[in-house]
């Protein structure tokens, strides 16, 4: 894909933004889902939004970064010169430019919003979307009603709650409910559809990586210990990676036929600080962030809300993780008014918030 010049990059940007212009916040929810399958992609340590799916070639260098805008198969919309393969599979995928939330900016509140759509900090831990979703559609009497995630020993989930230990978000081979839940490696993730093809599993679960520490990930600090991850490495090694791989699995998808009825979302748990730090990386940022979402009825080609000329925090349609977490019961069929017990056995509310509906 060809890069634009600043002109002709400000020029398409206001014209796509017409052309891709989506209903409003209070639109009616549209009708529920039909998706048999999600696969959701935690691109663990939070992407920066403007050298991904955000870029901002008009702001100043410090900000803007050393990534220039491409030009994508949809008119107007641009991404990081970082992922050629998905700038040409754009009609594919929409991109939700405005997610944020107010929480700490840390990585466990991040995931523990992000996977559940709630921040429990030291209360009840609530369950992943993955056994909700076991819970409601699986063999009940072999799931867990409630599911736990606390640091130290995974036993059936995500950790995403107390202590960020250097394997806070390994994945067990997983539990009793593996009929409807899986966890896979990133480097496997062309074999998602496979996946969910062979084993018949609502959900899969897939992180791109399994630590922020020691190596590459997208937590690009810089500090040069064991954050060192900086803007080269997204280059050269974070970013390639999940371009080859995640065009690959919406190629694979698409090919099997399997997109219309698997839901595929990709996101970080923050985005990353619009000013480069002073060592050339960037920090966590909750302000503003970019997350993917192709498939199971989602229509391609979108994007909904944006940013400011930094990328410091919604201008347009702000999308909280909660809204992401009810799009995610939405397009996998599951009724606004459904519930599952909770700690004390009392029926619980399963959709943190209203699904985002410009994406259906």
């Amino acid at each position: 894909m060809s890069k634009p010049t600043r002109r002709e990059f400000l020029s398409a940007t206001a014209a796509g933004a017409a052309a891709l212009a989506v209903p409003s916040a209070g639109a009616a929810r549209p009708p529920l889902g039909t998706a048999k399958s999600c696969i959701f992609v935690n691109l663990v340590g939070g992407p920066a939004h403007l050298d991904t799916f955000d870029p901002k070639p008009d702001a100043p260098a410090e900000v803007r970064g050393p990534f220039r805008p491409i030009r994508t198969k949809v008119p107007g919309v641009h991404l990081s010169e970082l992922f050629p393969k998905l700038a040409g599979l754009t009609d594919k995928f929409s991109l939700v430019r405005s997610m944020h939330h107010t929480a700490p900016p840390i990585h466990e509140a991040g995931f523990q919003l992000l996977n559940t759509g709630r921040l429990f900090r030291d209360g009840p831990e609530w369950p992943s979307i993955g056994a909700v979703v076991a819970r409601l559609f699986g063999e009940q009497d072999r799931c867990p009603p409630w599911w736990h995630f606390s640091g130290g020993e995974v036993t059936t989930g995500v950790s995403v709650s107390h202590g960020q230990g250097r394997g806070f978000l390994e994945l067990p081979d997983y539990h009793p409910c593996r009929p409807s839940a899986a966890g896979v490696n990133f480097g496997i993730a062309r074999e998602c559809a496979t996946a969910v093809v062979g084993s018949g599993a609502r959900f899969v679960t897939v992180n791109q990586f399994s630590t922020v520490f020691d190596s590459p990930s997208w937590d690009c600090h810089a500090d040069g210990g064991s954050l060192r991850t900086d803007l080269a490495d997204i280059r050269d090694t974070v970013a390639p990676s999940f371009d080859t791989a995640f065009a690959a699995l919406l190629t694979d998808l698409d090919e099997r036929g399997l997109l219309d009825t698997t839901l595929v979302v990709a996101t970080g748990e923050f985005g990353r600080t619009p000013r480069l730090n002073s060592n050339g990386g960037r920090d966590h940022w909750a302000g503003a962030w970019t997350a993917l979402v192709a498939g199971g009825g989602v229509k391609g080609g979108r994007v909904v809300g944006r940013t400011d000329a930094k990328g410091t925090e919604p201008t347009d349609r702000p999308v909280a993780p909660q809204e992401l977490v009810a799009t995610v019961f939405h397009a996998l069929g599951v009724p606004p008014d459904a519930t599952i017990p909770g700690p004390d056995g009392t029926p619980v509310a399963v959709y943190p918030g209203r699904p985002v509906a410009e994406l259906f």
